[in-house]
Protein backbone atom coordinates (compact mmCIF):
# COMPACT_ATOMS: atom_id res chain seq x y z
CA UNK A 1 0.00 0.00 0.00
CA UNK A 2 1.86 2.61 -1.17
CA UNK A 3 1.05 6.91 0.55
CA UNK A 4 -1.22 7.95 -2.52
CA UNK A 5 -3.73 5.33 -1.40
CA UNK A 6 -3.86 6.01 2.04
CA UNK A 7 -7.53 7.61 3.38
CA UNK A 8 -8.95 8.68 6.03
CA UNK A 9 -12.38 9.42 6.01
CA UNK A 10 -14.56 11.78 8.33
CA UNK A 11 -18.03 11.74 9.69
CA UNK A 12 -17.95 7.66 8.55
CA UNK A 13 -20.25 8.70 5.16
CA UNK A 14 -18.77 7.90 1.72
CA UNK A 15 -20.85 8.58 -1.21
CA UNK A 16 -24.47 9.08 -1.79
CA UNK A 17 -27.16 6.86 -0.89
CA UNK A 18 -28.74 6.67 -5.03
CA UNK A 19 -29.94 3.09 -4.20
CA UNK A 20 -28.96 2.54 -0.42
CA UNK A 21 -26.48 2.27 2.01
CA UNK A 22 -24.17 -0.34 3.34
CA UNK A 23 -23.36 -0.83 6.83
CA UNK A 24 -19.59 -1.11 7.46
CA UNK A 25 -18.99 -2.55 11.07
CA UNK A 26 -15.29 -1.25 12.13
CA UNK A 27 -12.98 -1.27 14.96
CA UNK A 28 -9.21 -0.80 15.43
CA UNK A 29 -6.95 -2.99 13.20
CA UNK A 30 -9.16 -3.03 9.87
CA UNK A 31 -7.88 -4.33 6.73
CA UNK A 32 -6.96 -1.61 4.92
CA UNK A 33 -6.84 -2.82 1.72
CA UNK A 34 -10.59 -3.33 2.15
CA UNK A 35 -11.14 0.16 3.30
CA UNK A 36 -10.10 1.82 0.19
CA UNK A 37 -11.32 -0.56 -1.92
CA UNK A 38 -14.95 -0.41 -0.44
CA UNK A 39 -14.35 3.86 -0.42
CA UNK A 40 -14.09 3.50 -4.10
CA UNK A 41 -16.66 1.01 -5.98
CA UNK A 42 -19.83 0.86 -4.09
CA UNK A 43 -20.52 4.64 -3.90
CA UNK A 44 -19.74 3.85 -7.90
CA UNK A 45 -22.80 1.71 -7.89
CA UNK A 46 -24.47 4.35 -6.20
CA UNK A 47 -24.36 2.94 -2.47
CA UNK A 48 -23.33 5.20 0.06
CA UNK A 49 -20.53 3.05 2.85
CA UNK A 50 -21.65 4.17 6.47
CA UNK A 51 -19.06 2.86 8.79
CA UNK A 52 -20.51 2.02 12.00
CA UNK A 53 -19.15 1.24 15.21
CA UNK A 54 -19.53 1.31 19.17
CA UNK A 55 -18.65 4.18 20.43
CA UNK A 56 -18.18 3.71 24.07
CA UNK A 57 -20.68 6.89 24.81
CA UNK A 58 -18.33 9.19 22.68
CA UNK A 59 -19.56 11.36 20.15
CA UNK A 60 -16.76 9.80 17.56
CA UNK A 61 -13.82 7.59 17.60
CA UNK A 62 -10.77 7.44 15.19
CA UNK A 63 -9.42 3.58 14.60
CA UNK A 64 -6.74 2.96 12.89
CA UNK A 65 -6.07 -0.15 10.11
CA UNK A 66 -3.48 -3.00 10.56
CA UNK A 67 0.05 -1.48 9.74
CA UNK A 68 1.13 -3.40 6.85
CA UNK A 69 4.04 -2.13 6.00
CA UNK A 70 4.79 -0.81 9.78
CA UNK A 71 2.90 2.25 9.30
CA UNK A 72 -1.19 2.56 10.24
CA UNK A 73 -1.64 4.24 6.49
CA UNK A 74 -5.51 4.01 6.69
CA UNK A 75 -7.66 5.58 9.04
CA UNK A 76 -11.64 6.34 9.46
CA UNK A 77 -13.51 8.61 12.58
CA UNK A 78 -16.73 7.01 13.14
CA UNK A 79 -19.65 8.74 14.29
CA UNK A 80 -22.17 6.41 13.81
CA UNK A 81 -22.98 4.49 16.96
CA UNK A 82 -23.82 0.25 16.06
CA UNK A 83 -26.71 1.08 18.72
CA UNK A 84 -28.61 3.72 17.37
CA UNK A 85 -28.84 2.44 14.20
CA UNK A 86 -31.68 -0.92 12.73
CA UNK A 87 -30.46 -3.20 10.25
CA UNK A 88 -33.48 -2.17 7.97
CA UNK A 89 -32.05 1.31 7.26
CA UNK A 90 -29.68 -0.28 5.16
CA UNK A 91 -29.30 -2.73 1.79
CA UNK A 92 -26.47 -4.49 2.95
CA UNK A 93 -23.69 -5.01 6.28
CA UNK A 94 -20.13 -6.12 6.12
CA UNK A 95 -17.86 -6.98 8.39
CA UNK A 96 -14.71 -5.66 7.52
CA UNK A 97 -11.62 -7.88 7.36
CA UNK A 98 -8.78 -8.51 9.88
CA UNK A 99 -8.65 -8.55 13.81
CA UNK A 100 -11.32 -5.61 13.63
CA UNK A 101 -14.29 -8.20 14.22
CA UNK A 102 -12.58 -9.61 17.45
CA UNK A 103 -12.42 -6.40 18.89
CA UNK A 104 -16.19 -5.63 18.56
CA UNK A 105 -17.26 -9.42 20.69
CA UNK A 106 -16.12 -7.27 23.29
CA UNK A 107 -17.90 -7.72 26.58
CA UNK A 108 -17.76 -5.69 29.71
CA UNK A 109 -19.60 -8.17 31.58
CA UNK A 110 -20.76 -11.60 31.43
CA UNK A 111 -22.77 -14.62 33.05
CA UNK A 112 -22.56 -18.07 32.16
CA UNK A 113 -24.98 -19.22 29.67
CA UNK A 114 -25.74 -16.05 28.55
CA UNK A 115 -25.47 -15.16 24.39
CA UNK A 116 -23.07 -12.66 24.07
CA UNK A 117 -24.55 -9.28 24.40
CA UNK A 118 -22.27 -6.98 22.96
CA UNK A 119 -23.76 -4.57 21.01
CA UNK A 120 -22.18 -5.73 17.21
CA UNK A 121 -23.51 -9.27 18.12
CA UNK A 122 -26.93 -7.88 19.07
CA UNK A 123 -27.24 -6.17 16.50
CA UNK A 124 -25.70 -8.95 13.83
CA UNK A 125 -28.42 -11.36 15.42
CA UNK A 126 -31.24 -8.52 14.22
CA UNK A 127 -29.64 -8.16 10.53
CA UNK A 128 -29.71 -11.92 10.04
CA UNK A 129 -33.00 -11.87 10.68
CA UNK A 130 -34.26 -9.16 8.47
CA UNK A 131 -35.41 -10.12 5.24
CA UNK A 132 -33.40 -9.77 1.82
CA UNK A 133 -30.42 -8.14 3.38
CA UNK A 134 -27.35 -8.94 2.36
CA UNK A 135 -24.80 -9.83 5.13
CA UNK A 136 -20.71 -10.61 4.44
CA UNK A 137 -17.51 -10.99 6.03
CA UNK A 138 -13.78 -11.65 4.85
CA UNK A 139 -11.31 -13.10 6.13
CA UNK A 140 -11.23 -13.34 9.61
CA UNK A 141 -14.47 -10.92 9.98
CA UNK A 142 -16.48 -14.18 10.43
CA UNK A 143 -14.97 -14.13 14.38
CA UNK A 144 -18.10 -11.45 15.04
CA UNK A 145 -20.44 -14.28 13.78
CA UNK A 146 -18.59 -16.93 15.83
CA UNK A 147 -19.90 -14.83 19.33
CA UNK A 148 -23.11 -16.34 18.75
CA UNK A 149 -23.07 -19.81 17.56
CA UNK A 150 -26.48 -19.25 16.42
CA UNK A 151 -25.32 -17.14 14.02
CA UNK A 152 -23.82 -19.71 12.14
CA UNK A 153 -25.33 -22.91 13.05
CA UNK A 154 -25.64 -25.18 9.89
CA UNK A 155 -24.40 -22.26 7.08
CA UNK A 156 -22.19 -23.21 4.88
CA UNK A 157 -19.19 -20.10 4.72
CA UNK A 158 -15.36 -19.86 3.83
CA UNK A 159 -12.74 -18.11 5.77
CA UNK A 160 -8.93 -17.55 6.27
CA UNK A 161 -7.20 -20.68 7.07
CA UNK A 162 -6.13 -19.26 10.62
CA UNK A 163 -9.75 -19.26 12.12
CA UNK A 164 -10.93 -22.27 10.40
CA UNK A 165 -11.57 -23.75 13.92
CA UNK A 166 -13.19 -20.96 15.22
CA UNK A 167 -15.77 -21.27 12.65
CA UNK A 168 -16.23 -24.95 12.31
CA UNK A 169 -16.77 -24.64 16.26
CA UNK A 170 -19.07 -22.30 16.23
CA UNK A 171 -21.32 -25.00 13.78
CA UNK A 172 -20.88 -23.61 10.31
CA UNK A 173 -19.69 -25.85 7.36
CA UNK A 174 -16.42 -24.62 6.15
CA UNK A 175 -15.78 -25.08 2.40
CA UNK A 176 -13.02 -26.52 0.94
CA UNK A 177 -11.40 -26.26 -2.56
CA UNK A 178 -8.78 -28.72 -3.12
CA UNK A 179 -6.16 -27.82 0.08
CA UNK A 180 -7.85 -24.77 0.40
CA UNK A 181 -10.61 -22.93 1.29
CA UNK A 182 -13.53 -21.71 -1.04
CA UNK A 183 -12.60 -17.94 -2.50
CA UNK A 184 -16.16 -16.73 -1.82
CA UNK A 185 -19.32 -18.46 -0.37
CA UNK A 186 -23.50 -17.69 -0.72
CA UNK A 187 -25.60 -19.60 1.47
CA UNK A 188 -28.96 -17.71 1.20
CA UNK A 189 -28.14 -13.57 3.19
CA UNK A 190 -24.51 -14.74 3.72
CA UNK A 191 -21.96 -14.15 1.84
CA UNK A 192 -18.68 -14.80 2.67
CA UNK A 193 -14.98 -14.07 1.70
CA UNK A 194 -11.50 -16.24 1.68
CA UNK A 195 -9.07 -13.11 2.05
CA UNK A 196 -8.71 -9.74 0.91
CA UNK A 197 -6.94 -10.65 -1.94
CA UNK A 198 -10.76 -11.23 -3.38
CA UNK A 199 -12.13 -8.43 -2.29
CA UNK A 200 -12.71 -6.96 -6.02
CA UNK A 201 -15.02 -10.11 -6.65
CA UNK A 202 -16.46 -9.92 -3.08
CA UNK A 203 -17.82 -6.47 -3.78
CA UNK A 204 -18.99 -7.46 -7.54
CA UNK A 205 -20.64 -10.69 -6.10
CA UNK A 206 -22.22 -8.61 -2.74
CA UNK A 207 -23.88 -5.94 -5.20
CA UNK A 208 -25.35 -8.51 -7.47
CA UNK A 209 -27.06 -10.22 -4.19
CA UNK A 210 -28.40 -7.35 -3.03
CA UNK A 211 -29.82 -6.35 -6.48
CA UNK A 212 -31.33 -9.86 -7.32
CA UNK A 213 -32.45 -13.29 -5.53
CA UNK A 214 -29.57 -15.99 -5.85
CA UNK A 215 -29.67 -19.46 -4.39
CA UNK A 216 -27.22 -20.93 -2.58
CA UNK A 217 -23.74 -21.27 -4.39
CA UNK A 218 -20.44 -22.24 -4.24
CA UNK A 219 -19.10 -19.01 -6.34
CA UNK A 220 -15.66 -20.23 -8.69
CA UNK A 221 -12.69 -18.45 -7.98
CA UNK A 222 -11.35 -16.52 -11.03
CA UNK A 223 -8.52 -17.08 -13.15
Amino acid sequence: MTSQTVQAVVNSEIGQPIKGKIAVLIEEHFDQTEFCKFNEYFPQKGYQVEYVSHLWGNPQLTFGSNPDTGIVEAHVIVTTEINDIHPTDYKGVICIGAYAMDRLRYQVSVKKGQKNQAPAVIFLRKAMDTENLKIGTICHSLWLLCADPSLLKNRRVTCAHNIICDVENAGAEVIYEGDATAELIIDGNLITGKHPGMVDQFMEVFVAEMEKQTPIQAVASKA
